[in-house]
């Protein structure tokens, strides 16, 4: 079931659901929705590092990023195929009977601003701000301003509480992030060589 206006408000003044800095509700404040902000820092890829990105080589991922920091009134440029990650002005924490949904707002959309490729949930026990994988699939470069409004977050009540929480999750990557965080699909077990890639590889 996901929640209503009054139900978020009545979560946020209760501080169930913790966002900080708090977005002023009067105009933050959907149907079933609250807006969240841009934040100041953009992670960039450097496409001339290297030829590809191999999963399972973390060498792959030394010097493939580097973080961008802009003020409140100088703009980031989103160009046409450009993917850049970014975060939330918020910290948002998500109790452990409720989990987020990340959308994007209309109004960027009918620009061709993409607020997240893939990842749009944000689990029960979350907290940190949100990265935001932003991609321009429009014609035209976009300019992106900090602390202007970039998405809304809707919540869902959940039938039971998960057993394990994000928080408590062990190997959680991206718990508490503060700042955008790029992929650490490298530290995931299956993206390492299995037993049978290796059998698979020697009998070649």
């Amino acid at each position: 079931m996901i929640l209503s206006d009054r139900d978020l408000k009545t979560k946020l003044d209760s501080g169930e659901i913790k966002i900080s800095p708090m977005p002023d509700l009067d105009v933050a404040l959907g149907t079933v929705s609250i807006d969240l902000r841009l934040g100041h820092q953009f992670m960039v890829y450097r496409t001339t590092a290297r030829p590809y990105i191999d999963i399972r080589d973390p060498a792959s991922f030394e010097n493939l990023t580097e973080l961008v920091n802009k003020e409140n009134s100088e703009p980031f440029v989103v160009h046409p195929g450009e993917f850049v990650l970014a975060s939330t002005l918020e910290l948002v924490e998500v109790p452990n009977n409720l989990a987020g949904r990340l959308e994007g707002k209309s109004s960027l959309g009918r620009l061709g601003i993409v607020i997240h490729s893939t990842a749009g949930k944000v689990d029960p026990g979350f907290k940190g701000r949100i990265t935001l994988e932003i991609s321009n699939i429009g014609t035209l470069p976009i300019m992106l301003y900090p602390e202007m409004r970039i998405c809304q977050l809707l919540f869902e009540e959940l039938k039971s509480e998960p057993t394990t929480s994000y928080a408590n999750r062990p190997g959680a990557k991206y718990r508490e992030q503060s700042s955008p965080v790029g992929s650490k699909i490298v530290n995931e077990a299956d993206a390492h060589e299995t037993e049978t890639d290796a059998r698979q590889a020697h009998s070649h």
